[in-house]
């Protein structure tokens, strides 16, 4: 099984990326981010008042409820991405032959509780956020 960035959404603006658009998408372990978005932190990173300013505050301290709320479909778009990798994760292991109790272990659940959660397959929806 290939785990792919297909279908996947930067998990720092939310814009669709991987195969089949103009958006290059870069990451690990269920988190990406597209190019844009790496450039904007690595010029934040660069520039020591702006570090400053971004240790003084969270970016949604800044924000309007407006904002706010506008901003939590992507939230949950992300959460979903990352759900559907864990279950992406977890395939790619019992392929490989990891038995569901090695699975559960390091979970900390049992391997009756790993098998309940993953095989139940989640549908995938189209980061609309």
């Amino acid at each position: 099984m290939a785990i792919t960035r297909e279908g996947k959404i930067c998990s720092f603006c939310a814009t669709p990326g991987g195969t089949g658009t103009d958006v290059e998408l870069i990451g690990g372990l269920g988190a990406h981010i597209c190019v844009p978005c790496l450039n904007d932190f690595h010029a934040i990173m660069q520039d020591p008042e702006r570090v400053a300013i971004a240790k003084k505050s969270s970016p949604w301290d800044r924000m309007p409820d407006t904002e706010l709320l506008a901003t939590l479909p992507q939230i949950l778009a992300s959460a979903e991405q990352n759900a559907f990798f864990a279950q992406e994760w977890v395939d790619l292991l019992r392929e490989r032959g990891v038995t569901w109790a090695e699975i559960g272990r390091v979970l900390g659940v049992s391997r009756q509780a790993a098998w309940e959660r993953f095989t139940k397959k989640p549908t995938r929806k189209t980061a609309s956020a």
